[in-house]
């Protein structure tokens, strides 16, 4: 055990090929008490039983990689909007506006009186001022 009193798990995966029983199966970890005090773990094949010395002994199933393939080979996400369009749009949609009025049950203009969703937009779009210091 370690000091904040939890048992180390290997970096790899619990999974073999047992030598034994040429199967594949897991690792069955069983601790080892001598009275209260635990002293450490037994290693077995959970398939067949065999007791393996230590952790080394242990023949541990590796996962395999396809090569050629890495963050390099993701595509970058497509363009939909230019800057132009940007700055004319998402800018300008109406929950940035001072006329949105937010209700739980409804979202309203409060110049049209109409029911209007965050996303849309508006010619008649009016900047929310700034949030005071004190506020």
């Amino acid at each position: 055990m370690d000091k904040a009193g939890q048992d180390r798990q290997p970096a790899h995966g619990s999974e073999i090929l047992c030598p034994a029983c040429g199967q594949d199966s897991l690792v069955k970890r069983t601790p080892l008490y001598e009275g209260f005090k635990r002293v450490g773990e037994q290693l077995a094949c959970a398939g067949c039983g065999l007791v393996f010395p230590g952790e080394a002994a242990v023949p541990y199933k590796t996962r395999k990689t396809l090569p050629g393939f890495g963050l390099e080979d993701v595509p970058p996400p497509p363009k939909v909007f230019g800057k132009q369009e940007l700055a004319e749009t998402v800018g300008r949609l109406c929950r940035h506006c001072d006329h949105y009025v937010v209700n739980p049950f409804l979202q309203r203009c409060a110049l049209t009186h109409r029911e209007v969703e965050a996303t849309d937009t508006c010619p008649r779009f009016a900047p929310k001022p700034p949030p005071k210091a004190g506020a």
